[in-house]
């Protein structure tokens, strides 16, 4: 089996599973007998940034196993200008948004409390927990034992959660506050 059909194989393992396949998974994949046979191709498949492997030592897909969008070059949102079509890059929408995938996780919006935000009923914010919330971040929140999405924010007061939607009032916590995560990102299909 030549790289080309290990970087098939991977790919429908992917496909299939949604996960990297474990040493003995891509021994048999690549039709050895030992696990130890791995080794080499997977050293090939990192130089050729198929795959990455961690600090711990964990073999991880880059986005030429997973999948990645082409990036053909940017568009006039003003006034029409001239432009042609080029490949710039490859990207994958979880490299672009995720960097700590083990803290990030997706919600479905309900209510219109962030619609001036530009976030609707029916996104889906991408949310990163253990971030420390900053003035004016996005934030997932449960206050007094009630879960909501808004704005956080502190005065001398306290910390105060506001609406993006003038129907909306500031809460302010009465007996408890617990910060979700931090949206970093709202996904909207048109389609």
């Amino acid at each position: 089996m030549d790289i080309a059909e290990k970087i098939t194989a991977l790919r429908s393992f992917y496909r299939q599973e949604g996960r990297v396949p474990s040493y003995a998974e891509m021994a048999e994949l690549f039709g050895y007998r030992s696990k130890n046979a791995v080794y080499h191709p997977i050293n090939k498949l990192i130089e050729m940034n198929y795959l990455t492997r961690s600090n711990a030592g964990r073999i991880g897909f880059t986005s030429k196993i997973t999948g990645g969008i082409p990036l053909l070059g940017s568009i006039q949102a003003g006034f029409p200008s001239p432009a042609e079509e080029e490949l710039l890059d490859t990207i994958s929408i979880d490299e672009l948004l995720i960097s700590r995938p083990e803290a990030t996780y997706m919600l479905t919006v309900s209510g219109d409390s962030m619609i001036d935000a530009g976030i609707h009923p029916n996104d889906m914010v991408l949310v990163e927990k253990g971030r420390v919330p900053k003035q004016n971040d996005i934030v997932i929140a449960q206050v007094d034992g009630e879960w909501t999405m808004k704005y956080f924010g502190k005065d001398q007061q306290g910390i105060y959660l506001d609406p993006a939607n003038s129907a909306y009032t500031r809460i302010r916590p009465e007996r408890s506050l617990t910060i979700g995560g931090v949206v970093k990102a709202v996904i909207r299909k048109y389609a």
